[in-house]
C-alpha cells in the first residue's frame, strides 16, 4: 500500500479484467454499499488490492458493473437489456444496491424473467435416463444403499417405501420412465375414446326410439330415445381405466390432502361418479329413480371435462393455464372496455332507430327490431366482436352510422388488451419448452462462498456490522467449518 495511493482522489476499480477509474467522493453518495467501503482507510487491508497498478480487483461480472457504477454517478439505476435480469440481481445483492433502486423504465425487463420462472415451478425438466456412471449401478455408498433398498440409516427399506414412489411417478409424470409413458399414451386413448362416445351419443344414427305407452286408451303416447348399447359398453370399459388410475394415484400419492385440492383430480371424480350412479338406478323402476336418471343424463355433459386431463400430457396446455391466470388484468380490462362499448352502443341505437319512426306510431318501435335497450345489448356485443349474425341490424340511417361506429370502437376495443396476452403466451410457452428439453445437470457447478482470509471476505463479518455478508455467513455455514490450513480471520 502506497500514500500516494490513500491520499489520492481518484480509485481505480478492476472488474472482471476491465479498469474503470472514479473518485472517492461518488462512490460516498451510497454509503453502506460495498462500494463505499473502497474509500474507507482499511481497505486496503480487506479486499484485494494491487499496490503495483494502485486498483481495486473484483471477479465480477464487467458488463454489468457499468451501469453499477453509473448509478453512483448519476442516481438512476438502469438495467442492460443484453443481461438475464436474474443475473443482474446477483450483482446488485453483491453490490448492496437494492432492486427497488431499479428506473421504472427498466423494471419490466428486470423483473420478467424472474416472474415467469415462478409462474412456472410447475414444469418439471424431463428426467434423463439414468447414465453409465450412475452411482446406482457403479457403485459408491449411495449406489449400494440403493441396490440393497437401504436406507440412509441402515435399516431395510420397507415395501411401500421403495414402490409407493415409483408407482405415483407411473401414473403422475409421462416423463419418469419408459413404462409412464405407455400409461400415459393409454391414458390419453381412453380420454379421445371417451369424448368420442359422448359426441357420438348425441347423433341421431345411435339414437332408437321406443314406445313406453303402457296403457293406450288414455291416449297419452310415452316415448323414450335409446342410446345404443355398445356405446354404453364403451363408456364402461373407459370408466373402469379412470376408475383404477384414480385409485392408484389415491394409493400411492405422497400427499392426500394436496390430492384432493386439485382440480384435475376433483374432475376426474365428478365425471366418475355419475356413470356408476347410473348403472346402480338402471334397474330400478319407481319414479324417483326414473327422475334421477333423467338427472344424470342431463349431466353426462361432466364427462366432457376429461379434456382437462391432457394437461398432464401436454406441456402447451399447461402454459394455456398460466397464462390465462398471469394474463387476469388484461382480461378484467378487456371485460371492463367490452361493457362500456355495450351499454354505451346499445343506448344509443336504441335512441337513433326512433329518429326516423311513424309519428302515428306511439311505441316508435314498430319499423325496428330495437324494442328496448336490453334487447341492444346482444347487438352490441355481436357487432363489436365482429361476430355479425344478422338477426338484428339498424334500418335507418342514423343506426347505421350508430353501427359503423359500433364495429370500429369493437375493433380497436379488443386489439388494446390481446397482443400483451399473447405475448404472454409466447414467453411462457418458450420457457416451459426450454425446461422441458434442457438436461439436468448431475454436477452443479456452485461457487464456494469467499472463507476468512480471503481477500473478497469482509472483515467486520465477525462484528456483526457487514450486512453484505450475511449470505456469505449463510454459505460458510452450511459448507461446515473450514478445513485446517484453508486461511483463518
Amino acid at each position: 500500500m502506497t500514500c500516494s495511493a490513500s491520499d489520492s482522489e481518484k480509485i481505480v476499480i478492476n472488474c472482471g479484467g476491465i479498469r474503470h477509474e472514479t473518485y472517492r467522493s461518488t462512490l460516498k453518495t451510497l454509503p453502506g454499499t460495498r462500494l463505499s467501503w473502497l474509500t474507507e482507510p482499511d481497505a486496503f487491508s480487506n479486499f484485494d488490492y494491487d499496490p503495483k497498478s494502485d486498483e481495486f480487483f473484483f471477479d465480477r461480472h464487467p458488463a454489468t458493473f457499468a451501469f453499477i457504477l453509473n448509478y453512483y454517478r448519476t442516481g438512476k439505476l438502469h438495467c442492460p437489456n443484453d443481461v438475464c435480469g436474474p443475473l443482474f440481481e446477483e450483482e446488485l445483492a453483491f453490490w448492496g444496491i437494492d432492486e427497488t433502486d431499479v428506473e421504472a423504465c427498466c423494471w419490466m425487463n428486470y423483473r420478467q424473467h424472474r416472474d415467469a420462472e415462478e409462474a412456472l415451478d410447475s414444469f418439471e425438466t424431463p428426467e434423463p435416463d439414468v447414465p453409465e456412471d450412475d452411482p446406482a449401478l457403479t457403485g459408491g455408498v449411495d449406489g449400494d444403499l440403493k441396490r440393497l433398498c437401504m436406507q440412509e440409516d441402515g435399516r431395510k427399506a420397507t415395501w411401500w417405501e421403495v414402490w409407493q414412489p415409483r408407482m405415483w411417478a407411473l401414473f403422475e409424470d409421462p416423463y419418469s420412465s419408459k413404462y409412464a409413458r405407455y400409461v400415459a399414451l393409454a391414458s390419453l386413448f381412453f380420454i379421445l375414446l371417451s369424448i368420442s362416445t359422448f359426441c357420438l351419443e348425441t347423433h341421431e344414427a345411435f339414437n332408437t326410439i321406443y314406445n313406453k305407452t303402457e296403457n293406450v286408451t288414455t291416449g297419452n303416447i310415452v316415448y323414450e330415445v335409446v342410446t345404443d348399447g355398445w356405446l354404453t359398453y364403451v363408456e364402461g370399459v373407459c370408466v373402469i381405466w379412470f376408475t383404477i388410475e384414480v385409485v392408484a394415484r389415491v394409493i400411492f400419492c405422497p400427499d392426500k390432502a394436496e390430492f384432493f385440492r386439485s382440480t384435475l383430480n376433483i374432475i376426474d371424480f365428478v365425471a366418475i361418479v355419475p356413470f356408476y350412479l347410473e348403472v346402480a338406478l338402471s334397474g330400478l323402476s319407481s319414479k324417483t329413480a326414473k327422475d334421477v336418471l333423467s338427472f344424470l343424463r342431463v349431466v353426462r355433459f361432466v364427462r366432457i371435462l376429461r379434456i382437462f386431463k391432457l394437461t398432464r400430457h401436454f406441456v402447451g396446455l399447461r402454459v394455456l393455464g398460466h397464462t390465462l391466470r398471469a394474463s387476469t388484468n388484461e382480461f378484467l380490462l378487456l371485460i371492463i372496455f367490452l361493457a362500456l362499448g355495450v351499454l354505451i352502443f346499445a343506448t344509443m341505437i336504441y335512441y337513433a332507430e326512433r329518429i326516423g319512426a311513424d309519428p302515428k306510431d306511439p311505441t316508435a318501435a314498430a319499423h325496428t327490431n330495437f324494442k328496448n335497450i336490453p334487447i341492444g345489448f346482444w347487438w352490441a356485443v355481436v357487432t363489436m366482436t365482429t361476430l355479425g349474425y344478422g338477426d338484428m341490424y339498424p334500418e335507418t340511417w342514423s343506426g347505421m352510422l350508430v353501427g359503423a361506429l359500433c364495429a370500429l370502437a369493437g375493433v380497436l376495443t379488443i386489439a388494446m388488451p390481446v397482443p400483451v396476452i399473447v405475448n404472454n403466451f409466447g414467453m411462457y410457452y418458450s420457457l416451459a419448452m426450454a425446461k422441458q428439453k434442457l438436461p439436468k445437470k448431475r454436477n452443479k457447478h456452485i461457487p464456494r462462498a469467499p472463507q476468512p482470509g480471503s481477500p473478497n471476505y469482509c472483515n467486520m463479518i465477525g462484528t456483526g456490522d457487514c450486512p453484505l455478508a450475511q449470505e456469505e455467513i449463510i454459505e460458510i455455514n452450511r459448507a461446515g467449518p473450514p478445513v485446517r490450513g484453508e486461511g483463518s480471520q
